[in-house]
């Protein structure tokens, strides 16, 4: 499976950016999805999921309430939506694709394919 992902860009804080990840070469819709991010010098950090077992969203709590992942099987596509930015979201966003467990939908080693990251900055 190869991810493209799409929709980064500079942002004043209180603004909205809306993330794409097109999916091709394999089986997407049989994986869960979701998004991480990374800053310099820091390890990934889980950002939002969608569950294939459960059809579920998941979210870490600093993003919760301002950032909605959805997708579209028929598109091959996982969007992240995200509103009322805040300088602490500038990072390099990962798009992702895996079947890790439940338990641990928030650890990158769940997930085998990465998508090549997109840059958001958020000014203050």
């Amino acid at each position: 499976v190869q991810l493209q992902a799409s929709g980064g860009g500079l942002v004043q804080a209180g603004g909205s950016l809306r993330l794409s990840c097109t999916a091709s070469g394999g089986t997407f819709s049989t994986y869960s999805v979701g998004w991480f991010r990374q800053t310099p010098g820091t390890e990934r950090e889980f950002v939002a999921a969608w569950a294939m077992q459960n059809n579920r969203a998941y979210y870490s709590d600093s993003v919760k309430g301002r950032f909605t992942i959805s997708r579209d099987r028929a598109k091959n596509t996982v969007n992240l939506q995200m509103n009322s930015l805040k300088p602490d979201d500038t990072a390099v966003y990962f798009c992702v694709a895996g079947r890790p467990i439940i338990s641990s939908i928030s650890s990158p080693l769940g997930y085998a394919y990465w998508g090549q990251g997109t840059q958001v900055t958020v000014s203050s």
